[in-house]
C-alpha cells in the first residue's frame, strides 16, 4: 500500500463501552453508581468536544446497549450529526476469540442489524472487544461483508502492562473477564495494511487500520495514555506520530469522565478515572491542535479506509 504524496489523515474513534465493562476487567461487582455514565454524561461532552474542534467521529457501539431507548436515541442523533457508527459487537465479550465460530457470526451480524435499526446507518467497520482478534474472527468479518477492521494493536508497552494487570488481579483472588492476544500481534504492521495469514502479516485480505502507536518506540497513542500524560506529555506523544499516513486515535467514553461522575469505586483500580475532566480535555485538545497544525485532515475511519484504498 503506497502512501506517497497523500494528504495525511487523522481519525478519532470512541469505543462506547459502558461502565460495567470496567468492573468486569478488574473482576469487581458493579456497585450501581454511574452505570449509564457513558451515554448519560460522557456522550454530550464527547459531542461538544468534537463540535468545538470541527471533528467527525467514529463511534464503536455495543449493540446490546441499544435496548435502552435513551442510548439508541443519542446514537441516532450522533449519526444524524454526521458521525460514523461502527460495530463493537453485540455483547462486548472480551473472550470473543475463544467462542465458537457460530457465536462470532452472531456477535457480528446481530450487531449490524441492531445498530442499523437504531441509527439508520449500517456499520462499515468493526472493532473487537479488548482489541483482541484471531484468524477465525477476521474470516468471519470477511464473510459478514465488514468493510474494514480496526482492532490490531502492535504495542509492546500496552501488551505487557495488560499482562501485568491481569496477573495482579489473579493474585488478589479476582477473575478478570479480559484476555490477552497472542504476543505475535506485536510484530504486526503499525500502518494500515491488508491482512494476510497469519493476520499479523501483510497479505491481500481485509483492510486493517491498526490502533495507533508512535514511531520507533511503538508507545501507545490512545486515550488512556494521552490523558494520563497531561498537556505536555500529550504534545510529545503527538510529535511521535507525525508523518504517519493515518493517525488512528482510539478513545473510550470513559475518557470524558472522571471520579466525580459516579466512578469513585473504580478510582483505586482505573488510573485514568483519577485524572480530572478538565485535564483530560486539555490533553485531547492539544493532540488535535498539533495534528491540525501539521496539516492533518480529520476524517471518519470509513472515509480514511476508502481514501487509503483508492
Amino acid at each position: 500500500m503506497s502512501y506517497a504524496r497523500r494528504v495525511p489523515l487523522a481519525a478519532i474513534s470512541v469505543d462506547l463501552d459502558e461502565i460495567h465493562h470496567y468492573y468486569s476487567i478488574h473482576g469487581l461487582a458493579p456497585d450501581g453508581t454511574g452505570r449509564n455514565a457513558v451515554y448519560d454524561v460522557a456522550f454530550a461532552r464527547m459531542e461538544a468536544f468534537a463540535s468545538s474542534h470541527d471533528l467527525p467521529l467514529t463511534l464503536f457501539a455495543v449493540a446490546a446497549d441499544m435496548a435502552r431507548p435513551e442510548n439508541a436515541a443519542r446514537l441516532r442523533q450522533a449519526a444524524e450529526h454526521g458521525h460514523e457508527i461502527g460495530n463493537h459487537s453485540l455483547d462486548h465479550l472480551y473472550d470473543l476469540t475463544r467462542r465458537t465460530k457460530e457465536e462470532m457470526i452472531r456477535q457480528v451480524e446481530s450487531a449490524v442489524v441492531v445498530l442499523e435499526g437504531a441509527t439508520g446507518q449500517r456499520p462499515i467497520g468493526f472493532r473487537a472487544p479488548g482489541y483482541t482478534v484471531n484468524q477465525t474472527l477476521l474470516d468471519v468479518l470477511v464473510d459478514c461483508s465488514v468493510g474494514y477492521d480496526s482492532s490490531v494493536f502492535p504495542c509492546p508497552g500496552y501488551y505487557f502492562a495488560k499482562a501485568s494487570a491481569l496477573a495482579s488481579i489473579r493474585l488478589r483472588g479476582r477473575r478478570s473477564h479480559s484476555v490477552l492476544d497472542t504476543p505475535a500481534v506485536l510484530t504486526a504492521p503499525t500502518r494500515p495494511y491488508r491482512i494476510g495469514r497469519p493476520y499479523w502479516r501483510r497479505g491481500s485480505g481485509l483492510l486493517e487500520l491498526p490502533i495507533q502507536v508512535t514511531r520507533r518506540l511503538r508507545l501507545p497513542f490512545i486515550g488512556t495514555t494521552l490523558t494520563l500524560s497531561g498537556l505536555d506529555g500529550a504534545r510529545v506523544l503527538t510529535r511521535g506520530v507525525l508523518g504517519e499516513p493515518l493517525v488512528n486515535i482510539e478513545l473510550h467514553g470513559i475518557d470524558f469522565l472522571d471520579a466525580g461522575d459516579g466512578l469513585g469505586a473504580l478510582r483505586p483500580h482505573q488510573l485514568d478515572v483519577r485524572v480530572p475532566l478538565a485535564r483530560k480535555l486539555a490533553a485531547l485538545s492539544a493532540v488535535v491542535e498539533v495534528l491540525q497544525r501539521a496539516g492533518y485532515s480529520f476524517v471518519r475511519l470509513a472515509e480514511g479506509a476508502e481514501r487509503l484504498q483508492s
